[in-house]
């Protein structure tokens, strides 16, 4: 026993020992070795070290991989927006602003391990081809995907592929007590930016996009045509949630509501010179009374359409203060398939604010301060040192993102710890889907969402809910805080009718509680 103790006592002191012993020894070479002095160029110091690696290091190395690996390191220490893009992630990264992709045109989720088809995409192969909402993928070709713990992606991949191929999806159908196998011809599927436009009330339109894609200007002009029609005089455009896209997107839906000669936004940095874009006056919307909507994730693009709107002093910004996202990235791209989007110039909107946020602190400082300003609920005063004043005479802020006129704090009313628990657990979602399914020749009936709505109201959904919620562990209050109940309910409405109607039957129910929506439909009043 004391060997032992002794053992332990001098093992950590040997360790210790060889390890000095052979951090000598790499520092003192034999004499016969030979030895290289080069002189190499700063510019070509990496190249040199790939090469010499390749052809003397003791083990067979895959360079390729090297240099993969080397180049996010090169990048890490620019700034948090320029990156380094391999051959296989390219079309993945590119596809969401391309406008479309190639597939079968479903919406899906993964319920019990079972991929279900929520929708078809409109004028897709899967609606062509006679895939239903409800439809239960049991294999895809001759693999089977259902309770083997199936991913999204695993099934992306599959679903995926070029136009013209062909695939056979194998579903179980309510109506039918055996699998019934489609065959599918993969064509062109719309990717769509715009998500919903619909007339809020009588003179007022509300347009929801979620990215600045190819096709975003030309979804735009045809849903404002057709509320104009409608009798739209004023129009929310909620850019909430954008991260943002193409700037020729951006700049376009500008020109929807800007007179012609009106500075939009310029661009300049080291090595680019100013490039400036200005309103051309071929829209629609220029005598349309304007509210845009932004939060802490409206980045790059939306900013870019959101300062243009302020600083000219076209409408009025309402929400919070936007990620601060400035930098132009320019995209090359290699032999391999892969790309670089290195920044190489920054946005300033028409009174020369620069949109771009702080960087200096790290990139995880950079994405922190997103959750800073939500828990300080973006009651930062802003930088008083970067004052702008408009040609209206109103004062606007630099120093990093948009600071809306109306600023809208995150809205708790109603966010009880039982609100809190049923949220966390997923469960209004879960349980909107159970009841979607369930109901589903029911509830197709109806063919809006106010009528969907009433439907479900009758029914009492929330009541059924709570027995849900408490089968899953869930306390429930003996008292329900009202403001609760009133969350709960028009979730549950809303998802329910985004699983019959799509976005058009979840937007106008979800915003009927949405404290920034309401806001603008009272200032635009």
């Amino acid at each position: 026993m004391a060997n032992n103790n002794r053992l332990l006592t001098f093992l950590p002191l040997m360790l210790a020992g060889t390890f000095i012993l052979g951090m000598a020894l790499s520092h003192f070479l034999p004499e016969n070795q030979n030895t290289s002095v080069q002189k190499i160029s700063t510019d070509q110091k990496l190249q040199s070290i790939l090469k010499y690696i390749s052809e003397e290091y003791v083990d067979t190395v895959d360079i390729n991989n090297l240099i993969e690996l080397s180049i996010p390191a090169l990048l890490e220490n620019l700034d948090p927006h320029s990156v380094y893009i391999p051959a296989s992630e390219l079309t993945e990264v590119s596809e969401p602003l391309e406008g479309e992709f190639e597939g079968i045109g479903i919406e899906f989720n993964i319920q019990n391990d079972t991929i279900v088809v929520v929708n078809t995409i409109s004028g897709g192969p899967s609606e062509r081809f006679g895939v239903m909402p409800g439809d239960r993928i049991i294999m895809i070709d001759d693999s089977l995907v259902a309770g083997n713990g199936v991913s999204s992606p695993i099934v992306m991949k599959k679903l995926k592929g070029k136009k013209g191929t062909e695939v056979i999806i194998s579903v179980l159908r309510k109506s039918s007590p055996k699998l019934i196998p489609i065959e599918i011809t993969r064509g062109r599927i719309p990717l769509h930016s715009v998500d919903v436009a619909y007339m809020a009330n009588k003179t007022t339109g509300y347009v929801k996009v979620s990215k600045f894609a190819k096709n975003t200007h030309k979804e735009f002009v045809y849903a404002v045509k057709q509320l104009l029609d409608k009798g739209m005089t004023s129009c929310v455009l909620d850019l909430r949630g954008n991260s943002g896209g193409y700037l020729d997107a951006a700049t376009a839906l500008a020109d929807e509501f800007l007179d012609k000669g009106k500075l939009i936004v310029y661009t300049e940095g080291k090595n680019r010179p100013k490039v400036s874009t200005y309103a051309t006056r071929k829209g629609n919307c220029h005598d349309v009374k304007l509210a845009i909507l932004i939060d802490e994730w409206s980045a790059s693009a939306s900013e870019i359409l959101a300062g243009a709107i302020q600083d000219n002093d076209r409408g009025i910004i309402i929400g919070r203060r936007s990620f601060g996202k400035g930098l132009v990235q320019e995209p090359t791209f290699f032999m391999d398939g892969s790309s670089l989007r290195l920044t190489v110039a920054r946005y300033f909107t028409p009174t020369g604010r620069c949109i771009q946020k702080a960087y200096d602190k790290g990139k995880l400082a950079y994405y922190e301060d997103v959750f800073s300003s939500l828990v300080e609920n973006d009651t930062l005063t802003p930088d008083s040192t970067q004052k702008f004043i408009t040609k209206g005479g109103k004062t606007v802020y630099g120093g990093g993102g948009i600071t809306p006129e109306i600023k809208m704090p995150i809205d708790t009313t109603g966010i009880t710890p039982f609100f809190t628990e049923i949220v966390n657990k997923n469960l209004i979602y879960r349980y909107a889907w159970i009841y979607s399914d369930k109901n589903r020749n029911n509830l197709s009936r109806f063919k809006n969402w106010y009528t969907l709505a009433d439907e479900l109201n009758k029914k009492n959904v929330y009541q059924e809910f709570l027995h849900f919620a408490a089968k899953s562990d869930v306390q429930i209050p003996s008292k329900m805080d009202a403001k609760t109940e009133k969350l709960i309910r028009t979730h549950l409405n809303a998802y329910i009718s985004r699983n019959i109607l799509d976005d058009t039957g979840f937007y106008p129910i979800a915003l009927s509680i949405d404290a920034t929506f309401l806001k603008a439909l009272e200032v635009l009043r």
